[in-house]
């Protein structure tokens, strides 16, 4: 049976740790931890802390991404970061097919030229629902053996997508510092790209798409002189900065932003009952009674939402109305 200490005991040897006289012993695995292994090939340039920003800062690249790649293809599109690695120029190029799609883009004022790589089944699949496809075929039958090259269709297409991507590249950085994103080339061979040494230290960004059945990648490569003079804006402390004055010059910029959005605004004159055989019967000229006066005041909406009253009538020939005072309750 093991020995139970008294409470005199364990106050002892408490005692005899802290005036130094019991030394505690290092396991051997504690000192292994001492050393690390280093690729000297794979050089760590930016620490945990600038790479844990950059992952923020592609998560709301992947679902801006989504968004719009939805919205121009006309059908769902998952994209989702999946990893940030920090590699040679040479190992990202032996990583991609030896046929693909690589669109060139620079960002100015920072240095270096970064690539987006687009997988060529992916780039298959955005061509057909682009010309009008209505559903994605299995991932079987997307097999692009033997092809080298795309069409100047396919070309003319794909260009626009890598150009809207690269619109939301500059926009997710906007929070750290502003970017003149703009589209250089595309090139569908990556062993011909000679914009790198095979060295060169980048940050390779990846993401899965999954579009119907189809599950593909896209690969983002930035060099690391891309982000040389802006590693202190990589940190958390300055990039959550609650101390930072907000300037007159953000507010335009807001001001500016919120006048582009497009709001639906509506008018309601009156509402009728009809049965449906006269609605049927009805034609150009007929008259139909609304529960309305004239001389009342009409409701207008802006998105739906009862707004103004305003009263109906006429401006250089046209039908207008006047806003009257606003209508009781919340308005957002």
């Amino acid at each position: 049976m093991d020995q139970v200490l008294t409470q005199q005991e364990i106050d002892s040897l408490l005692n005899a740790m802290d005036n130094g006289e019991i030394v505690e012993e290092k396991t051997e695995k504690e000192e292994e931890l001492k050393v690390k292994s280093y690729d000297f090939r794979r050089p760590t340039k930016l620490s945990k802390e600038y790479v844990n920003t950059l992952h923020m800062i592609f998560e709301d690249f992947s679902k801006v991404s989504s968004n719009v790649l939805s919205t121009l293809l006309r059908s769902n599109i998952n994209f989702n970061l999946a990893s940030i690695e920090q590699v040679s120029y040479d190992e990202f190029i032996h990583s991609v097919p030896r046929f693909t799609l690589l669109g060139l883009f620079h960002s100015d004022p920072l240095k270096g030229i970064q690539i987006l790589e687009i997988n060529p089944q992916l780039c298959t699949v955005i061509v057909e629902l682009l010309c009008g496809g209505a559903r994605v075929g299995k991932q079987e039958n997307l097999s692009v053996k033997g092809k080298n090259s795309f069409t100047d269709i396919e070309l003319i297409l794909l260009k626009e997508i890598v150009i809207e991507m690269t619109k939301i590249y500059k926009n997710v950085w906007k929070d750290i510092i502003e970017l003149q994103t703009e589209f250089d080339e595309l090139v569908s061979n990556p062993q011909l790209l000679q914009n790198m040494s095979p060295n060169e230290p980048v940050v390779m960004i990846t993401f899965t798409v999954k579009v119907g059945e189809i599950d593909s990648f896209i690969n983002i490569c930035v060099p690391y002189v891309f982000f040389e003079g802006l590693t202190d804006k990589l940190s958390f402390h300055n990039w959550f900065d609650s101390n930072q004055e907000y300037s007159a010059n953000d507010e335009r910029k807001l001001k500016e932003s919120l006048n582009n959005i497009a709001l639906d605004l509506q008018v309601v004159l009156g509402e009728s009952e009809l049965e449906l055989s006269n609605f049927l019967h009805l034609e150009p000229g007929d008259i139909l009674k609304l529960d309305s006066k004239i001389n009342e005041p009409l409701d207008s909406y802006v998105e739906g939402s009862p707004y103004y009253n305003v009263k109906l009538g006429k401006k250089n020939n046209q039908i207008a109305v006047e806003l009257i005072d606003k209508l009781e309750g919340e308005t957002q």
